[in-house]
């Protein structure tokens, strides 16, 4: 006789410090399970690492042969085939026939980092060329998103031949119709998902068309745009075109541009997006490029920038221009040689970026307030929508992402004109594919138009149609959020005493970066450590100390927690024993060198010593 097969029990992981509710309401997790555990050993064991550095590799899934590519990333090992990409070699062709026969190039941007960078990338090098390209970048209120009509006849009358759009053109059908008839060639250099219809232009150069088998739909477009100039590069080296005179422009020697707009447009930090930015930050540091140099002076950046700089302080001045004042003053910067007039530009996206910091923080109050009125007591809702006649269109897609935090679902934010018309963005959470269902919703007439990522999507819609998208959006979208809402998990790399954090151990773990999108920076808690100092800084920050058992400090912070879940925590348990998440920074000042534990999350220990994984 058979007996009936048994299912094996299936191991549930415990709780990273026994942590199964903290005080924001998340579980905590060790990154590893029993075999990423014996895999950080073998790792640690052959390639003679520190532990943890060891469990943060094996926690990003990097194979035991991988590890030494993996800490030191090469763009020469990591750069495929430029003409693996789909209509690469039409476009490098055009590009460098343009070069030979001395044409006028116009270049038309996105308003974003990304688009800022990519055109000034693209310029640097048709200025290399010997060509004088025209540059033009949309502006955000008068003009909207990527090429128009009017933009394209203004080129065409001032002699353009070939317009290359960077960081839009995918979804511009019309205008580039228009580009064709008044006798431009076109090559859009892309990233953004596209439709089922494509353009009618010379190239399409975008990873992420469906027949594209690159698999380099990762790459931000400014990152696509060096790929696209190494195959022009080949091009005019096999026509003979470079000389003594005109030597062959080094692509290396401009990363600065590429690892700012691949941090900037929060591109995946994996593969090649990762040795661009590695490879751009060694650039930055270097600080030969004069443009950077004053992104970076007025922005008071102290020691050697990292990829969360880029992200937090050089991008969103170059995006200040675009936002709320000239959408072209970032690719000046990018593109000007004397010290003193970039270090004047510089000055004046600094201002605007402060600008942008009052009028963001006003709309961001009353999206708010919006957006808990909508939801009522019983946080009911899977999207949240907001809109308001006041808001500045520049500053909707930053109000949109603090929603998205503040509400963990994914979060609408529109500015209303005085004509009926809102213009808006939105940002996404984790496993809610946001760009698809904006595309579906123009398909179907909700919205006049619209498109974008999975995390992030730009639309615009009629005044009326906004109780309609609102429903749309819980009917497409609820399931999705529902799911990736049930769990509420955070991941811990491993622990350590306030004692151990040192600037040694936060370079250690350093090896690793640079960190960002798909190579998340590493979480390590602090066990059972006493909050001795909490005080209030700067906008909505707490500064806080801890206190391990044996007495040592580590000094923290955490950002933007003030009225939030995580504030009310800290400000509750002051002088209390807590179990602490957080990451580690190291902050410069006159020289000297400590490590900033930034608080993420925090959790009450339970009665008993804590077991640490």
């Amino acid at each position: 006789m058979t007996l009936p097969a048994k299912a094996l029990p299936v191991e549930t992981l415990p709780a990273f410090l026994g942590v199964t509710r903290s005080l924001t309401g998340k579980l905590w997790r060790d990154r590893l399970d029993a075999r990423g555990a014996a895999k950080a050993l073998a790792i640690a064991q052959r390639h003679q690492l520190p532990e943890m550095l060891a469990r943060v590799l094996a926690g990003r899934d990097v194979e035991i042969d991988a590890v030494d590519e993996f800490l030191d990333p090469t763009i020469r090992k990591l750069m495929p085939d430029p003409f693996t990409v789909t209509q690469m070699e039409v476009a490098a062709r055009r590009i460098a026939d343009a070069a030979v026969r001395g044409e006028r190039v116009a270049i038309l941007g996105d308003y974003d980092v990304d688009g800022a960078t990519s055109a000034a990338l693209l310029a640097w090098h048709l200025r290399h060329c010997g060509l004088d390209p025209l540059i033009h970048i949309p502006d955000r209120l008068f003009e909207g998103y990527g090429p128009n009509v009017e933009a394209v006849r203004a080129l065409a009358n001032k002699g353009a031949t070939l317009l290359v759009t960077v960081d839009c053109g995918t979804t511009s059908h019309e205008p580039l119709k228009e580009a064709r008839r008044f006798g431009m060639s076109v090559v859009v250099i892309d990233h953004h998902q596209v439709g089922d219809e494509l353009p009618e232009v010379d190239a399409l150069v975008n990873p992420n068309r469906s027949d594209d088998l690159s698999g380099l739909g990762h790459l931000a477009a400014v990152g696509l745009v060096l790929v696209t100039l190494v195959a022009v590069n080949r091009e005019l080296r096999a026509r003979g075109f470079w000389s003594s005179e005109m030597p062959e422009p080094d692509l290396l020697s401009v990363l600065h541009h590429v690892a700012l707009g691949t941090v900037a447009d929060v591109a995946p930090l994996i593969g090649l997006n990762r040795a661009f930015v590695a490879k751009g930050l060694i650039a930055m540091r270097r600080r030969d490029h004069v443009g950077h140099t004053a992104l970076m002076d007025v922005a008071r950046l102290n020691g050697p920038p990292e990829a969360w700089h880029l992200g937090f302080m050089l991008g969103p001045r170059i995006n200040a221009g675009g936002r709320i004042g000239r959408a072209d003053l970032g690719v000046r910067l990018l593109l000007e040689g004397d010290i003193s007039e970039a270090a004047r530009i510089a000055a004046e996206l600094d201002r605007l970026n402060s600008e942008r910091r009052v009028i963001e923080q006003a709309a961001e109050a009353q999206a708010e307030a919006e957006a808990l009125a909508s939801l009522g007591l019983e946080d009911k809702g899977a999207v949240i929508v907001t809109a308001s006649e006041g808001w500045h269109p520049g500053v909707v897609g930053l109000v949109a992402a603090r929603l998205k935090e503040k509400f963990s679902r994914p979060a609408f934010a529109i500015a209303l004109e005085p004509g009926g018309i809102g213009t808006g963005s939105g940002r996404s959470i984790a496993g809610v594919d946001l760009g698809r269902a904006v595309r579906q919703a123009v398909h179907d007439g909700v919205l006049i138009k619209g498109g974008g990522h999975a995390m992030a999507a730009g639309v615009t819609l009629r005044k009326e149609k906004l109780a309609d998208f609102r429903a749309y959006l819980e009917t497409a979208l609820a399931r999705d959020v529902a799911d990736a809402r049930h769990v509420n998990e955070l991941f811990i790399d491993g622990a350590v005493s306030a004692r151990g954090v040192t600037p040694a151990f936060a370079a250690t773990l350093n090896r690793a970066g640079p960190f960002g999108s798909g190579n998340p920076e590493p979480v390590v808690a602090l066990p059972s450590h006493q909050l001795v100092y909490v005080d209030e800084v700067g906008q909505a920050h707490l500064r806080l100390r801890f206190k391990s058992g044996d007495g040592a400090i580590v000094n923290g912070i955490a950002f933007r927690s003030v009225g939030q879940k995580l504030g009310n925590a800290l400000a509750e348990h002051r002088g209390q024993a807590l179990h602490v998440a957080g990451s580690l920074a190291v902050d410069r000042y006159q020289g000297s060198e400590r490590v900033q534990f930034r608080v993420i999350d925090v959790a009450v220990p339970d009665e008993g010593p804590a077991t640490i994984r």
